[in-house]
């Protein structure tokens, strides 16, 4: 893999991913989307999860699905997960998002958790989630928008939105690294990036209802904080930093 494409050893640079209260979270409120969507029936579903790294977030989803995949290109973090977590019905392989190596309709649910900007071509992702998902499966697809004030992996204003050779200087500028890899796309470029399916939006849903879906580690009811989010997700939309959609792929019928 050139390392110039791919992000290799994600785990050893973001310790987060070793935390497990913050992973618990995450998982919690991907959880109640995919149960509020779906019911309570996760128990009879497999599910694979892109970009599983160390393995704690999907080994807290496997306890709901029947069976569980977990893939990533971090070494290091899929031979900790299969270490701490492998069983029965949860596995853990690297893989390539792009060439994920399951036979077609292989899975009911998909998790694309913050994904498509580490990638080196979100298109190819997104046509592998696509053509593995059984007909009428979704994927969970929580997506960042390029139009961020601050990108979440670094404490720098800006960086999102910049052209990528200005990017890698900004970085090495403020010794935050030496190259930029992600690619964040635009709410416009996201919506063409899963024009394959249909998107069921969750975005504001969830900030209406921040302790359903475990999100009040972002917002809280009843605040300013949440009218004025509310508020841009209105007559903004194109702004709000981070989507939440399911997206399900037609089924058959269809």
């Amino acid at each position: 893999m050139n390392d110039y494409k791919y992000q290799l050893n994600f785990s050893a640079q973001h310790n987060i991913l070793y935390d497990v209260e913050q992973r618990e979270q995450k998982a919690n409120k991907i959880l109640s989307v995919l149960t509020d969507y779906l019911g309570d029936n996760l128990e009879n579903l497999s599910l694979l999860d892109v970009g599983c790294s160390t393995g704690i977030m999907t080994h807290l989803l496997s306890n709901k699905f029947q069976t569980t995949v977990g893939i990533d290109i971090d070494t290091d973090g899929v031979e900790f997960a299969q270490k701490k977590f492998a069983r029965g019905n949860l596995q853990f392989f690297v893989k390539d998002a792009m060439n994920i190596e399951f036979p077609d309709n292989s899975f009911d649910v998909v998790n694309c958790s913050h994904v498509y900007e580490h990638v080196p071509d979100s298109r190819k992702l997104m046509s592998e989630i696509y053509r593995v998902l059984k007909p009428g499966g979704i994927c969970f697809f929580a997506a960042a928008n390029r139009f961020v004030f601050r990108d979440d992996e670094y404490p720098l204003p800006l960086l999102s939105v910049m052209p990528k050779f200005l990017a890698h200087i900004y970085l090495r500028i403020f010794n935050k690294g030496d190259f930029y890899y992600e690619t964040h796309l635009t709410l416009w470029s996201l919506r063409k990036l899963v024009a394959e399916f249909a998107v069921i939006d969750y975005t504001k849903k969830i900030i209406e209802h921040p302790e359903k879906f475990y999100a009040t580690d972002m917002i809280s009811s009843r605040t300013f904080k949440q009218k004025s989010v509310l508020f841009v997700l209105k007559y903004a939309y194109w702004l709000c930093p981070t989507y939440i959609w399911i997206l399900k792929k037609p089924s058959l019928s269809q």
